[in-house]
């Protein structure tokens, strides 16, 4: 019999076992009103099981990859995520809703809705990738009339749903005005610096966040609670022709009347939900779905209004009182006037308790790692199953609450100025008496099932020494067994990548800019810019004082760029102010040398750049930007 390597994915332990079984005893199983609710409508399933693959070959998404959820949970899953990743698994294909109402459910993230028109097509968002999105609406051409996409609606500001609109329509098409794209009011804005200051470090996040390394499995990635997994294919873009500013709007889109009703702030800065009123159908985008939802999301963002979006979902209630289907962008439609107020009296009301209850205990001066560990939702709407904490957390939102009006500082004089993460390490390792004291009461910890609290100790001595081998394996021991207990799907995806990172070090790969090309080439040219002052490495330019011109010949663009005090700044009204060097180059070949695909240098010397002036500047002020590496390390310093 061979011995398990330490580096290979562990079983559940007692203590998992039993915290997995309290599971099954304290929830709902017995109501399987989802599971009726997943197949309702079906016209046919995925094209090749959601199989996507580029035209390299390179894989981009599989739902079938998903089916092994089903049955009775593993004891490596939480049964109540096991639950939501077997509806996922099982509710993939073409599905009508009404007539002339169809979605297409598990291709992506994300589902995309289709609308029939008089002449063609209306696509509410358009999933994540061009690729899958082209293979969505094959999918709906083999079983529906064969007419052209008409209009386009985006939701809101997410990539995973406007990323696949080039695989539903062309910019030709766009452009000439055979399609409209229609939007929330800031939406190019706020899609378009979602990812950009700290794209980077989002990215790498989202890694963790959506289990991007893991295998699908018991012991793996198993959903990300709000859909199954990301599709790695093309991401696009599309600049909206017709953009909502009014809070409540009507439109009749190719012959389909459509309300859009606004609702900024909430899971996107920039979001609408849209009513059909014919149909009496509810496109609820993403702030009403069946899982409580992110308040702050783990990979990183600016932290959302859970007031506010309790109040747009009662609002949606009270201008569309006769709603008969709901659909969100994820998961599975509702049908039913009486269920569906359900639902989202209860969401809101879910939001609007975290939000009051977080700040009343937040005035009696408890901390938010202690408000999340007391606050309860009562059953009433906390055991309603899209109330569950599969991709938001009662946990983590209540943290955003508090953060979203009181900041990172819990009042606590310690916490204020506190030792980095190496050095607290060093300083707790020589505290309980070196690493192999430390490494005992972590493994007591791990052997009692207070997995919380080995995380907690072995950690420091990861950080303190991150060469110790046995520390590195507890921990992942550790992070493992938090995983497999977890009921949110981006709690179980960072936990298991921690552990396997922990366990096979990442080998130095390539790093791409995380703004794609399709994005870049609607970007203003200040967030670009800004970005490169993100990158400026400040203590290194703190004494340099220099200035560059860069003249877009194509857009008439004319902007000043300074390095002074460690800092950039630049400048579009100072088209007469003097500079040290000016480079004239069209936006095209900018774009370029912002992806990284190309360099100044490199584009002066082929000639697509020219300089005027002291090319020694641009020397310097490139070798004050740093390329920012994507696979930074997280579990270890």
């Amino acid at each position: 019999m061979t011995t398990p390597s330490e580096l290979d994915p562990k079983p559940a332990t007692e203590a998992t076992r039993l915290a997995n079984a309290q599971v099954l005893r304290d929830l709902p199983f017995d109501d399987t009103f989802d599971f009726e609710l997943i197949s309702r409508g079906l016209v046919a399933p995925l094209i090749d099981g959601g199989l996507v693959k580029g035209d390299r070959g390179q894989f981009i998404f599989s739902y079938d990859a998903y089916g092994f959820a089903d049955g009775e949970a593993p004891d490596t899953v939480n049964p109540s995520l096991w639950r939501q990743a077997t509806l996922m698994g099982k509710g993939g294909g073409l599905f009508k809703l009404a007539d002339r109402l169809y979605q297409v459910i598990g291709q992506d993230l994300s589902n995309t809705t289709i609308i029939e028109g008089d002449t063609g097509l209306i696509i509410g968002d358009t999933l994540m990738s061009a690729e899958t999105a082209a293979l969505a609406l094959e999918l709906y051409y083999q079983h529906r009339p064969k007419v052209p996409v008409k209009a386009i609606i985006f939701t809101h500001s997410h990539g995973d749903h406007f990323g696949g609109v080039k695989g539903f329509v062309t910019d030709e098409e766009i452009e000439s005005g055979a399609v409209k794209v229609y939007a929330p009011d800031s939406f190019t804005e706020e899609a378009i610096s979602e990812n950009v200051l700290a794209g980077t470090a989002m990215t790498r996040r989202g890694m963790y966040m959506y289990g991007s390394f893991l295998r699908p499995g018991p012991q793996g990635q198993v959903s990300g609670g709000l859909g199954l997994s990301t599709s790695h294919g093309t991401s696009t873009f599309a600049v909206p022709t017709d953009v909502i500013t009014e809070p409540v709007h009507e439109e009749v889109i190719d012959g389909v009347r459509v309300t859009f009703m606004l609702a900024p702030g909430t899971e996107a800065p920039s979001e609408m939900l849209f009513y059909l009123p014919d149909f009496k159908a509810l496109g609820s985008a993403e702030d009403v779905t069946h899982t409580m939802h992110n308040l702050y999301t783990l990979r990183g963002a600016k932290t959302r209004d859970a007031k506010a979006w309790s109040h747009y979902v009662r609002l949606a209630m009270e201008l569309f009182p006769d709603v008969e289907i709901i659909f969100a962008q994820h998961h599975w439609p509702t049908w039913g006037n009486d269920k569906i107020l359900k639902l989202m009296s209860d969401q809101a009301d879910l939001y609007k308790y975290l939000h009051d209850q977080t700040l009343r205990l937040a005035n009696k001066g408890l901390t938010p790692v202690e408000i999340a560990d007391q606050i309860e939702v009562p059953d009433a709407i906390g055991k309603q199953w899209y109330n569950r904490g599969y991709y938001g957390s009662l946990s983590h939102n209540v943290k955003a609450i508090y953060t979203f009006y009181l900041g990172w500082f819990d009042g606590v004089p310690a916490h204020l100025n506190p030792h980095p993460p190496v050095e607290n390490g060093k300083r707790y390792v020589e505290a309980v008496g070196g690493p192999d004291a430390l490494l005992t009461k972590g493994k007591q910890a791990f052997d009692d099932g207070d997995y919380r609290w080995a995380a907690e100790l072995v950690n420091h001595l990861v950080f303190a020494d991150p060469s110790n081998q046995k520390a590195r394996e507890l921990l992942a021991d550790t992070y493992e067994q938090l995983g497999y207990q977890a009921e949110n799907g981006t709690w179980r995806n960072f936990y298991l990548v921690g552990a396997m990172e922990l366990r096979h070090p990442l080998a130095p790969m390539p790093s791409n800019n995380p703004t794609g090309p399709a994005v870049v080439a609607v970007m203003p040219l200040e967030q670009m810019l800004d970005f490169w002052a993100v990158r400026l490495d400040g203590p290194k330019a703190a004494d340099v004082d220099l200035s560059l011109r860069f003249v877009l010949s194509d857009t008439a663009d004319n902007v000043l760029v300074t390095v002074r005090n460690g800092v950039l700044n630049y400048d579009t009204d100072k088209a007469d102010a003097s500079a040290a060097l000016t480079l004239t180059l069209t936006r095209a070949v900018f774009n370029e040398v912002y992806l990284g695909t190309t360099s100044l240098t490199e584009s002066i010397k082929a000639g697509t750049a020219k300089a005027v002036g002291d090319q020694s500047e641009l020397e310097t002020f490139i070798s004050l930007l740093e390329d920012f590496d994507l696979w930074f390390d997280i579990v270890t310093p």
